[in-house]
């Protein structure tokens, strides 16, 4: 009960620091999912004839996604560190504050925010991250294997984007009862425990690595 309580001062805290009146959860929905998309769909259009070897690089960019995104979360975000501090605040004293094993989903639509990247990380990202290792590809292979990997990066993050909110969302939403979400949202809910989400299911999509490496937990 007390923890109930502290999750709910803390959630009226966060909107009335972190939460500007003019903020719009669907807005920022929207504005990272079509961005991502047209990212996404001008990259397919544009590529052209591929070979066997250069669509190796949608497995292979899958899994050195998932393998980040474990590594990541298992790392920075749960271990403080000087250089990564902002993410360690936004996600273990955020996002780990304010949706807990208790309270768990979202109460507003302005509650998007403590679930979904900031729309300035998608553009750090596509500058810092995927333009460079594009242009590498493009320069050392093919105009194909620059475009299949920047379809790819994008498609795993919209996925990602996705899935971590609808496991978010009420457990009466119809999203939320869909089988294959449903089956996910638990993972990620037992994660919320404080006493299990610095030692198991840092995969937030698919726990491919949770596996491999042992930190996989499935409640009975």
């Amino acid at each position: 009960m007390m923890e109930t309580e502290n999750t709910i001062a803390f959630r009226n805290e966060y909107r009335a620091t972190e939460i500007g009146e003019n903020y719009s959860g669907r807005l920022h929905f929207w504005f990272m999912t079509i961005w991502c998309l047209v990212l996404i769909i001008t990259s397919i259009i544009l590529i052209h004839q591929p070979t066997w070897k250069e669509l190796l690089i949608i497995p292979i960019g899958f899994l050195y996604i998932n393998f980040a995104e474990y590594f990541a979360h298992k790392g920075p975000m749960h271990h403080r560190s000087k250089k990564f501090d902002k993410v360690f605040i936004r996600h273990s004293l955020q996002h780990h504050r304010f949706f807990t094993k208790e309270k768990f989903s979202f109460d507003s639509a302005k509650d998007v925010k403590a679930v979904l990247f900031p729309p300035v990380l998608l553009l750090f990202f596509f500058v810092a991250f995927t333009v460079p290792v594009g242009l590498l590809f493009y320069f050392l292979w093919s105009t194909n294997a620059a475009l299949l990997f920047i379809a790819t990066v994008f498609s795993y993050y919209l996925n990602y984007e996705w899935l971590h909110f609808a496991y978010h969302l009420p457990e009466t939403h119809f999203v939320a009862k869909l089988p294959f979400i449903s089956t996910l949202r638990k993972l990620h809910h037992t994660h919320h425990d404080t006493q299990l989400m610095t030692k198991h299911n840092f995969n937030i999509t698919y726990p491919i690595f949770d596996v491999i490496f042992g930190t996989y937990y499935k409640e009975k």
